[in-house]
């Protein structure tokens, strides 16, 4: 799934975006939060995409929170 997404500082000023296309994943994951379904972001949005990359967008997002550092400060 990541070869299906890209990032290319000459696009989006480097947000990440499906391969091959100016859909950024942050546009993608804002459709699914507002509750669109897979058929329906691809019927009414992006007729260019697969499910295969939604799902992408899906497991890229995934995948930046796993790598998040967390840093909790205990008050003194």
């Amino acid at each position: 799934m990541k070869e299906r997404i890209e990032v290319n500082p000459e696009i989006h000023f480097g947000k990440p975006c499906i391969a091959g296309t100016r859909i950024t994943v942050q546009s993608v994951l804002e459709l699914l939060r507002e509750g669109l379904s897979f058929a329906e972001i691809i019927r009414d949005y992006y007729p260019e995409l697969q499910i295969e990359d939604i799902q992408a967008c899906i497991e890229y997002a995934i995948d930046v929170v796993a790598s998040e550092e967390i840093h909790i400060s205990v008050p003194a």
